[in-house]
């Protein structure tokens, strides 16, 4: 796979079909065959085949089931990477899974390690054990879920990655803490970081209003505000210019140096 300096990605925020696998797929088919072939990357928000639901016992899929195929067949036609979660069963448990397939149809995927107490996701679904460094064309990525972006130990930059990710099913109710928070990791860890929400309201009344964003190394915005509508957002990121940056205020070099048990 060729390597590149740049890398364009598209942020698709849309509302979901509370529970309805098929419809989420079709709905997100049309949404991903509008992005260009420029794209190297397509990122989707938090279980977006169900929405945020705890009945897993019904929507569990497996790896070799319908969305996961339909991943593959999305990233294959448009030959971008495809990144979003989905409830997954293996082994008699219940992951909220990310997964992040290549071109090629190869992927790898990293299980949520902060499930979400208040909503009794700890209940339901078994956490993740391992961090996920992802190479793609010559970037590092991180991609992490939801109510990781409220630990920063977990996401702190110690790989030297180059982009965070964070794709998540955030309600109106806390929407400054997820703006706020980005910032925060962004800036922290001196990398490109991406947030990807959905909007809508799921079957338990719960409101979303998007606030998808693309940050810079500083946290400075490179997309524009959005609210509560569905789009497709498009941001370009440049590593080399990220490099300079890093290089120049050296910030990362002082950081702490710590082991997670």
């Amino acid at each position: 796979m060729k390597t590149s300096e740049k890398l364009n990605i598209a942020i698709i925020q849309s509302d979901l079909i509370w529970e309805n696998p098929e419809a989420n797929r079709l709905q997100f088919e049309r949404k991903v065959n509008q992005v260009d072939n420029a794209t190297d990357l397509i990122i989707l928000p938090e279980m977006f085949s169900t929405g945020f639901s705890m009945n897993a016992s019904v929507l569990a899929e497996t790896m070799s089931g319908e969305t996961v195929q339909w991943m593959q067949k999305m990233a294959s036609e448009k030959q971008l990477a495809i990144v979003g979660s989905i409830i997954i069963s293996e082994n008699d448990k219940f992951y909220n899974r990310l997964l992040f397939v290549y071109p090629s149809g190869k992927i790898e995927y990293y299980d949520k390690r902060h499930t979400f107490t208040l909503a009794k996701e700890n209940e339901v679904f078994s956490e993740g054990k391992n961090k996920l460094i992802i190479e793609y064309k010559g970037w590092k990525i991180c991609p992490l879920i939801c109510y990781d972006l409220r630990f920063p130990v977990w996401s702190r930059n110690v790989e030297n990655y180059d982009l965070l990710i964070y794709i998540a099913s955030w309600p109106k109710v806390r929407i400054s803490a997820w703006d706020a928070l980005l910032k925060a990791r962004a800036i922290e860890n001196m990398c490109y970081t991406i947030g990807v929400n959905r909007t809508g309201k799921d079957g338990n009344n719960y409101e979303y209003v998007g606030h998808s964003i693309a940050l810079d190394c500083l946290g400075n915005p490179l997309s524009k505000e959005t609210n509560n509508d569905d789009e497709i957002i498009l941001v370009q990121l440049d590593k080399t210019q990220q490099h300079k940056t890093r290089e120049k205020l050296g910030f990362l070099n002082d950081k702490d140096a710590f082991i997670l048990k």
